[in-house]
């Protein structure tokens, strides 16, 4: 009798290289970092240390709590009511090689990644061109706010942004594209 192989589906998010990062917090189901329910993670330290910083705490670069990429998806995997993970910080590009594995298994699980950062859209393209890290968090990003925050250009009515220069990108046709465009939120 011939015994049927029946092969094991393996999911490639649970083979997440498991890297150090530092935080300046988490929060599990946001509804106000992005759309839907969010994971969002906050990293630590931000060279642009834009005037009324809504997370002025986060910018010094040896501040924050160590995690790693292991222990953050292991709490996005078990949350059933998420519908994505936002990225914040400080600065995720100074974090674009941890914050890209985590993006990669939020966007085999079907999750939707955002992105915040202080640089515009056209500067995380130049930065992508020379550091991989940048290029596969970008990859893995849906959507982009960009630009710092501007304390003159606050403006509380807007969705999922601080100030009127910010713009919320559509960045999913990088990096076969980029001609990112502006979502119904902008």
């Amino acid at each position: 009798m011939t015994k049927l192989h029946v092969p094991t589906r393996r999911r490639t998010y649970n083979l997440l290289e498991d890297k150090p990062i530092r935080l300046f917090g988490t929060a599990s189901e946001s509804i106000v970092d992005g759309p839907g329910v969010r994971f969002v993670i906050f990293v630590q330290g931000c060279p642009h240390h834009c005037p009324g910083c809504h997370n002025p705490g986060s910018h010094d670069l040896r501040g924050g709590t160590m995690s790693s990429t292991l222990e953050l998806w292991n709490e996005i995997r078990r949350d059933p009511l998420l519908t994505g993970v936002t990225f914040s910080g400080g600065e995720p590009f100074l974090w674009a090689d941890e914050l890209a594995e985590i993006g990669k298994a939020a966007a085999e699980k079907g999750l939707d990644v955002m992105t915040y950062t202080g640089y515009t859209y056209e500067q995380v393209l130049e930065m992508a061109e020379r550091d991989p890290a940048v290029r596969r968090l970008l990859t893995v990003t849906n959507y982009l706010v960009d630009g710092r925050f501007e304390e003159e250009k606050r403006d509380l009515t807007l969705k999922y942004r601080g100030s009127s220069n910010q713009r919320i990108l559509d960045v999913t046709c990088y990096p076969n594209s980029k001609n990112a465009v502006c979502t119904k939120w902008s």
